[in-house]
């Protein structure tokens, strides 16, 4: 009997799923039955084939089309992230769009060699040049898709009359270099991601259940090794051309990146573009300075930014899925009664709250808060001498990264209580605030200091302090230091800027702003040895100086 009724409940669901799905992501009723042709070959221009599934929505009349170029599969039989797209294709095209979902080179199905980023403006725009030459192709597409997925976007954005690029940026160099130093956790834990990926190919997706502690389990011993150019032959027993390639040229002026950045040069693109990103996600810096690239480009690009880290953001499918669906209408079939009326849509946390405004950021005072004796944080500055703070760096034991910006499960914001009980951790914190503080927009520290050692790191963290105690973290940045490029004053001291990225948070009145100075988040940002050395570690002692000569500040855009 319950065999029965489980059976019953099963066709029941699956029958109306494509209901089910509308409710679940909140989107408009499906239009149209769906026909899927899988295992299209793809010709590009050197001969290979890349392969994807064509899914056409059961009428006669001419629908747009939505391009999705993945890594991380196509389908079902890739594993989680490929049914998820398989999931998503059907959705657009219930909803009359042509979609092609396509494995990108040298991943799947797809032929040629995996080279992250390099490839994708030349296969983008011979993947668009067969999509134009199908019978029903109607004169319009777009592209859809997160990370890597909004990345491929960027690479051919110019041929395109539609974007929605999510937690992504077309600045790889800046993405694998934030604040000139490594994301050695990013890198590891990506392509070790794509080795558990073709482990679990064409398995069931309950065999793949382990994956992500696997990948976990492989990194953690690579991200202890040195020197970094060999921790990828620790997380995979083998090297990793593209790793080696992104370690050769750290410099964001160098020839590979340059050039990457002429052919993603986005200064030129005329299609209308919606970003999407997340306050957490490891990408919110580029996804920033795109919007601001198109700003000044003379567009008028869509900004959503919500409470998401990179991992969360993807389950968040809701959030994204109804507002890319709004932006494809108005822009490939010009039914614009979906969108919003103002171009910039973003959370603010602490108030809980949705807000919109006409541009990014918004008007806002930048309001210092020193540095002071005792770990005090307070808007007046010092008045005559206070004695600094110090600390111990040892790269053997570097000071962790704790959620934040990473790429990882464990991003996101985290309690920091025991973390500030590290030795090699300073906190400034004010009195309990009497009232509410909106801080909106980018946040910067000015830090006097110095080390010991002449290569060293400068790590910022913003945190909200609750009554119970609780230090939150909301954003965070650090400053490489060497020798070539740090200016010191007449008595030795460095005056500092550290870009703490950006944010929108409320402080609510009872709560206490936090700010926490170390030396380093490792491994979102690599540790510093202290040297020039890839293998030789050197402690350094870090002073932080506070007094009416050295006004360290928290400086935040109070709105």
């Amino acid at each position: 009997m319950f065999l029965s009724i489980l059976a019953w409940v099963g066709m029941l669901l699956f029958s109306s799923r494509r209901r089910l799905f509308a409710f679940l992501l909140r989107l408009p009723p499906p239009c149209y039955h769906v026909h899927v042709a899988e295992g299209q070959a793809v010709p590009m221009r050197d001969g290979v084939h890349l392969i994807a599934d064509h899914y056409q929505p059961n009428t006669l009349e001419p629908c747009p089309t939505i391009l999705i170029r993945s890594p991380y599969g196509r389908r079902a039989s890739a594993g989680f992230f490929g049914m998820l797209l398989a999931i998503i294709a059907q959705r657009f095209a219930e909803r009359g769009y042509q979609v092609v979902v396509q494995d990108v080179r040298g991943r799947f199905d797809s032929g040629g060699e995996f080279n992250p980023y390099f490839n994708e403006t030349r296969d983008g725009e011979d993947t668009l040049a067969w999509i134009k030459h199908r019978p029903w192709y109607n004169g319009k597409i777009g592209m859809w898709g997160p990370s890597y997925l909004g990345l491929v976007q960027w690479a051919v954005g110019t041929h395109l009359d539609a974007l929605v690029p999510s937690v992504t940026g077309s600045r790889l160099e800046m993405i694998l270099y934030p604040d000139g130093a490594f994301d050695l956790g990013l890198a590891l834990r990506w392509l070790t991601i794509f080795r558990a990926l073709d482990k679990y190919a064409k398995r069931p997706l309950v065999a793949a259940a382990p994956m992500l502690l696997e990948v976990e389990h492989a990194i953690r011993p690579a991200f202890a090794h040195l020197p970094i150019t060999e921790a990828d032959t620790v997380a995979l027993k083998q090297a990793a051309p593209y790793y080696r390639l992104w370690l050769e040229h750290p410099d964001p002026d160098d020839a590979v990146w340059q050039e990457a950045r002429q052919t993603l040069d986005i200064s030129h693109l005329k299609a209308p573009v919606h970003l999407m990103g997340g306050w957490y996600d490891f990408f919110l810096r580029t996804l920033l300075l795109d919007y601001h690239t198109l700003r000044e480009a003379g567009q008028n690009p869509y900004l959503t930014i919500g409470p998401w880290s990179h991992f969360s953001n993807l389950m968040h499918l809701s959030s994204s899925l109804k507002p890319a669906l709004a932006w494809f209408d108005a822009h490939l079939k010009g039914d614009s009664q979906g969108l919003r009326e103002k171009p910039v849509r973003i959370y603010v946390m602490g108030a809980n709250q949705w807000r919109e405004m006409d541009d990014w950021p918004p008007p806002a005072t930048p309001t210092p808060f020193y540095l002071h004796h005792h770990h005090q944080l307070a808007p007046m500055p010092p008045q005559g001498i206070e004695a600094p703070d110090c600390y111990h760096y040892d790269p053997q034991q570097p000071t962790p990264a704790l959620g934040g910006a990473q790429f990882s499960l464990s991003a996101g914001p985290k309690d920091n209580r025991r973390h500030e009980q590290r030795p090699d951790v300073l906190t400034y914190t004010t009195l309990p605030l009497t009232y509410d503080v909106e801080v909106i927009g980018p946040v910067r520290l000015r830090l006097y200091a110095h080390s010991s050692r002449p290569y060293t790191d400068f790590f910022g963290r913003l945190c909200d302090v609750h009554p119970d105690g609780r230090s939150v973290n909301i954003c965070d940045g650090l400053l490489r230091i060497n020798p070539q490029h740090t200016m010191v004053g007449e008595d030795g001291v460095w005056c500092l800027e550290v870009d703490m990225w950006a944010t929108a948070h409320r402080f609510k009145a009872g709560h206490c702003i936090r700010l926490q100075v170390s030396s380093g988040a490792h491994p979102r940002w690599c540790r510093n040895l202290g040297s020039e050395s890839q293998t030789d570690l050197y402690c350094a002692e870090q002073t932080i100086y506070h007094d009416a000569v050295h006004p360290s500040a928290l400086i935040l855009p109070i709105h």
